[in-house]
């Protein structure tokens, strides 16, 4: 799940300065699971317009605003009240607010500011544990990912500044690689301290990122 926060209110309404009428979009996915932008912060953020004397023509939270057919089918729904318009305003994740900007001939302002691909620990509780690097040693390192959750990257074990089991970085934060070590020994396997790790291709996460589903697998 990608993790994003509403901008500050005063960088919305310094963006927002210039427009008078806006139209709201959310998420239905993401920006909804983790409280930024769903349909409550939608109707919130439409109470502060208000607040500031804009004229709000309209609003839809799409199931999927990454989706760009979706977000251009849901759009069109609303297609008076988007034309009516200055500006649309996107409480999603940057996938979201590049989707509806692609799609609309409106200009867009985007209302968060996206954070990391997050894990749930319990509600209101978000982990960062990938990257989204590309190449993958989970299976070595007994399913925890030190690229992401030591705070400094290591791929060969731990550093020294690691004390009493926590790290240097934040004191609140256990060491990836003594985790990792203690579960590679409780599976009674050696993982990744096998060998000597080579440093991380990052060809693999070259950018922009595109992938495509064969025939037979659609």
């Amino acid at each position: 799940m990608i993790i994003s926060e509403l901008k500050p209110f005063e960088e919305l309404q310094q963006a927002l300065s210039e427009f008078d009428k806006l139209f709201l979009i959310g998420c239905a996915a993401c920006a909804t699971a983790c409280k930024s932008g769903g349909e409550e912060e939608v109707f919130k953020l439409q109470e502060w317009l208000v607040e500031q004397e804009k004229e709000v023509t309209g609003s839809t939270v799409i199931d999927e605003a990454c989706h760009i057919m979706r977000a251009a089918r849901d759009l069109r729904q609303h297609k008076n009240a988007v034309q009516d318009a200055d500006v649309l305003v996107v409480l999603a994740c940057g996938s979201g607010i590049q989707s509806i900007s692609s799609t609309a001939e409106k200009r867009v302002v985007g209302g968060l500011n996206s954070m990391f691909l997050g894990n749930v620990r319990r509600f209101g509780h978000y982990e960062e544990m990938c990257s989204l690097c590309g190449d993958c040693i989970l299976n070595e390192t007994a399913g925890i990912c030190p690229v992401t959750t030591c705070a400094k990257g290591l791929l060969n074990g731990p550093c020294g500044g690691m004390e009493d089991g926590h790290c240097e970085i934040d004191a609140e934060i256990e060491c990836a690689w003594r985790l990792i070590y203690e579960r590679l020994q409780s599976q009674k396997r050696q993982g990744v301290f096998a060998r000597r790790v080579p440093p991380k291709n990052w060809s693999h996460r070259r950018k922009p990122g595109r992938y495509r589903l064969q025939d037979g697998e659609r």
